[in-house]
């Protein structure tokens, strides 16, 4: 309100000012009344209310304070520093020599002068060798049979012709696709980008499917292990698959470890994980 508006409103005489003095009492009350919800939603969380930990806001670190001894965060002057240890020489693939090319005196160093007088101070770089796909041609010649003059072509080896990816590659592309969870489009970006190999994402879809076939019996056999153990602990969590709602059922023993990503947390499915009875 400005302050010609109160003028006019008090010239107005008393009855004026009381019923805009009692509107804005009403409007002061409504006001206190939001605020006050408004305050009440944001100290909920998932630890006071049933509201899921993902709509937690993001925890702030309190500040650190000041050591009451007054010293500064980090190593103290005259600390024993605690480096990377180092490899030992059987593990090193590289050597590399750095000698000294002149003394502070003017003296440029040679060739004969470099006699090492103590052991050498080392440094270690541990650094990815330059990595690219290794391209393997099979080729199938056409002969012609010196017995009955028919033509014969070679064939591919079973493990060759099922893909034009090696066993590696794909091995690769499995574990970016499902231990990372990487997409099927950055699978074919980071594939391109680290071994430079061509791909699509129909392909790594057909990688994902050919390897989930090969690892059926070992997945079966884990099961059949751990429903055979005497004890067992067994959990279930949320999980997130292609932007639906899953559940992720885990099954451990002392030795073994058993996912499976289900529709629900139905306890059908614990009971499928569950140890098989014992005949009498």
């Amino acid at each position: 309100m400005e302050r010609v508006e109160a003028e006019a409103i008090y010239d107005a005489g008393r009855e004026a000012v009381v019923e805009v003095l009692l509107a804005m009492d009403r409007r002061i009350r409504q006001f206190e009344g939001r605020v006050e919800k408004l305050e009440r939603l944001l100290a909920k969380n998932s630890g006071n209310s049933s509201r899921p930990p993902s709509t937690d806001p993001p925890l702030r670190m309190p500040g650190r304070g000041k050591d009451r001894s007054g010293r500064k965060p980090g190593g103290q002057p005259g600390h024993e520093g605690h480096g990377r240890p180092l490899f030992p020489a059987w593990a090193v693939d590289e050597l590399v020599d750095h000698w000294p090319a002149s003394c502070d005196c003017g003296h440029v160093f040679s060739e004969s002068d470099q006699v090492a007088v103590s052991d050498p101070a080392r440094h270690q770089v541990e650094e990815l060798p330059a990595i690219a796909v290794s391209v393997v041609e099979h080729r199938c010649w056409r002969v012609r049979c010196p017995g009955c003059g028919a033509r014969r072509t070679g064939g591919l080896p079973r493990h060759v012709a099922a893909s034009h990816l090696g066993p590696r590659l794909q091995a690769a592309i499995a574990t970016l696709s499902v231990r990372n969870r990487v997409s099927r489009r950055d699978a074919v970006e980071l594939v391109e980008e680290l071994f430079q190999a061509r791909l699509s994402t129909g392909t790594v879809d057909a990688v994902l499917a050919r390897v989930g076939g090969a690892l059926a019996d070992p997945h079966k056999d884990l099961l059949d292990a751990i429903r055979s153990s005497r004890h067992l602990n067994m959990d279930e969590t949320g999980w997130r698959l292609q932007g639906s709602q899953r559940a992720l059922w885990g099954v451990f023993t002392d030795q073994h470890a058993f996912f499976r990503v289900a529709a629900d947390r139905h306890e059908d499915h614990a009971k499928t994980c569950s140890p098989t009875p014992k005949r009498s």
